[in-house]
């Protein structure tokens, strides 16, 4: 039985004229469809699940937008970003790439410059100049920068650029890494977090070789360096149906036996760039709804499907935090469809997900309403004192986390601005969270309009793009800026004296099977 949701614009995946598409409901699942006239129709997976994207469209909630976009006179959503004023959400993530050039040669990537042909490489001038168009937008100026590549190591200035951006006022900094270059060089994570990196967004596919053929062997290393420079870690799978997904909770397990080091998981599910046939999109294609029920599954339900929320349940804390202190907040007002999230606390050998002693949806909805009391006129120091007594309501202290006061941490954080209580929190937690970039059968023209990650250019006309626009639209943007300021591999290899095939990595996989190999995947050797 079809059921209509709603109506969107979407690209054909073979010429990229914009379409109108129809999300809808079909046995359980939900579908994007559309028509070229040239092209003819297609019919793809958006959500596994309607019961999931129901219960997620609830807390959907549109941003405040960009009050100085940089794209004047004529828009055509998605080719002509950016940001426009259609654009709903303000940079929350902005990626920067220092270079195309890679280590490795994954598969499923994006882009590295072997297949593309070129050596695209900012200068340090150029990329404060892109960073400052970020600062420079308003309501909210950008605070939060990804590195990123290609392999940002491979950048001899990387810790100057690093430098660059903390004295620009960045409050936050993640380099985007396969963790190779940590890996052989024992002190380059001590010279990372000396620099100003915050964390590292690190590359991780599976706890086995099968499954992580890219820095499986690399890993142990990575972590214990980084422990000993006091760098924490992100992890990032990319999820592929067929391919890794088996390890989803492996992957988990593996994070939570490192909480020392390792501060989150962000799942993402494979983007089917390119033209790939029907039977090898479904072959392939993973969604949001399939990694959470995969996690409810193989963790024995530790965690289930109840626990995860889309990203903008951020928007009331935001906008409550707004009102109280009368500054524009960072919302987070991405599309509910991008991204779910929770967060999990170790309880000796379990999972604890935060949902098992705070009532999320009434924290939400107590937020929503006192914010929007507080923007008729209430006063906000009576709002605060409310709120103390809500929070000790919507939390059950006796099932919490031993040695944590949540009550305690949230009126700091929300009523007294007090941020270091968040310290103990994320050192005692581990972020569970997955985004699904879009590919151009999936394509929703609304998601790109309330995108948060952005990319930084040093394009005139181009200086903001959304990741899904960047990275889905390479001949509009990706390709297209990266060649114009990039030069040939062979004037590249003039220039520097090196060449590019040299720079791949070569493994000496008997050399990396020591003890601490052993030590870091005992209890996950299915392969190893």
């Amino acid at each position: 039985m079809r059921e209509e949701i709603r109506k969107t614009t979407s690209l054909c995946p073979e010429c990229i004229d914009i379409l109108p598409a129809t999300i809808f409901a079909e046995n359980g699942k939900v579908f994007i469809e559309k028509t070229c006239p040239k092209h003819g129709s297609f019919k793809e997976l958006y959500w596994s699940s309607y019961k999931m994207y129901k219960r997620a469209k609830k807390f959907a909630a549109k941003g405040s937008g960009v009050k100085n976009p940089n794209v004047k006179g004529k828009i055509e959503c998605p080719k002509s970003c950016g940001l426009c004023s259609l654009h709903n959400t303000n940079s929350s993530l902005t990626n920067v790439v220092l270079t195309n050039r890679c280590d490795l040669n994954c598969w499923y990537c994006f882009f590295y410059a072997q297949k593309a042909g070129y050596v695209y490489e900012p200068s340090r001038q150029q990329i404060r100049d892109m960073l400052k168009r970020i600062k420079d937008e308003r309501p909210v100026p950008g605070n939060a920068v990804q590195i990123t590549g290609g392999e940002p190591a491979l950048r001899k200035d990387l810790l100057d650029i690093i430098q660059d951006i903390k004295a620009m006022g960045f409050d936050h900094i993640q380099v985007n890494t396969n963790g190779i270059k940590l890996a052989t060089d024992p002190k380059f994570a001590a010279r990372l977090r000396h620099a100003g990196t915050n964390n590292l967004y690190l590359s991780f596919d599976g706890v086995t070789e099968k499954a992580n053929p890219k820095n499986h062997f690399e890993i142990p290393r990575v972590l214990d360096n980084c422990r000993e420079a006091g760098l924490g870690i992100v992890l990032v799978p990319t999820v592929i149906n067929g391919v890794n997904d088996y390890e989803i909770g492996d992957i988990l397990r593996f994070s939570f036996e490192n909480i020392d080091i390792i501060r989150g998981v962000n799942y993402q599910p494979v983007s089917l760039v390119g033209q790939m046939p029907r039977n090898e999109r479904a072959k392939y294609r993973i969604t949001i709804p399939d990694v959470i029920e995969k996690i409810e599954e193989q963790t024995n339900a530790q965690l289930t499907v109840e626990d995860f929320f889309p990203v903008p349940t951020a928007v009331p804390v935001a906008k409550f935090i707004e009102h109280l202190r009368n500054k524009p907040q960072y919302e987070l007002s991405a599309h509910f469809a991008c991204g779910m999230a929770t967060y999990v606390f170790k309880e000796g050998n379990k999972m604890m997900p935060i949902t098992r002693f705070l009532d999320i949806e009434g924290f939400v909805e107590f937020l929503n309403e006192q914010g929007q009391e507080m923007e008729n006129g209430k006063n906000k120091y009576l709002v605060g004192a409310k709120s103390l007594f809500k929070f000790k309501s919507l939390i059950d202290e006796s099932k919490a986390p031993k040695g944590m006061n949540f009550t305690k941490i949230l009126f700091d954080v929300l009523v007294k601005h007090d941020y270091r209580a968040l310290s103990a929190f994320h050192h005692k937690s581990l972020f569970i969270g997955m985004m699904h970039f879009m590919d151009l059968y999936n394509y929703d023209i609304q998601r790109v309009q309330n995108c948060a990650i952005h990319y930084a250019t040093p394009s005139v006309k181009h200086p903001i793009v959304p990741f899904c626009a960047f990275n889905v639209l390479p001949e509009l943007y990706r390709d297209k800026i990266q060649k114009e300021f990039g030069m040939s591999i062979k004037q590249w290899e003039k220039n520097t004296g090196h060449r590019l095939k040299k720079e791949f990595y070569k493994r000496d996989k008997n050399a990396l099977k020591d003890e601490l190999y052993e030590k870091t995947y005992k209890n996950f050797s299915k392969d190893s």
